[in-house]
């Protein structure tokens, strides 16, 4: 009889989690500026979105449509608020 090791996973402390939810808020608000910004501009195509926040529109398009938290995307999404002239 062997005995199977338990599954060998990294727990997120409070503190990471507290910090992943209050980024996840930001990027909220942020999209949400930033579609709001591009659709009163009628800028509503892929290609349109992508070269207005300057990225290829594949890019672009991830960005303004994921729903799972990641690494970086408070910071691109501030950059392409920056881009627009948007105070957000």
């Amino acid at each position: 009889m062997t005995q199977d090791k338990p599954p060998t996973t990294t727990k997120i402390t409070p503190a990471e989690q507290r910090r992943r939810r209050e980024e996840r808020l930001v990027t909220i608000r942020l999209r949400f500026t930033i579609l709001r910004h591009l659709d009163d501009r009628d800028i509503t195509t892929l290609a349109e979105i992508g070269d207005a926040l300057g990225m290829p529109a594949a890019e672009a398009t991830s960005l303004m449509t994921r729903h799972q938290w990641r690494e970086g995307d408070v910071a691109l999404l501030q950059a392409a608020a920056a881009r627009l002239g948007l105070n957000a």
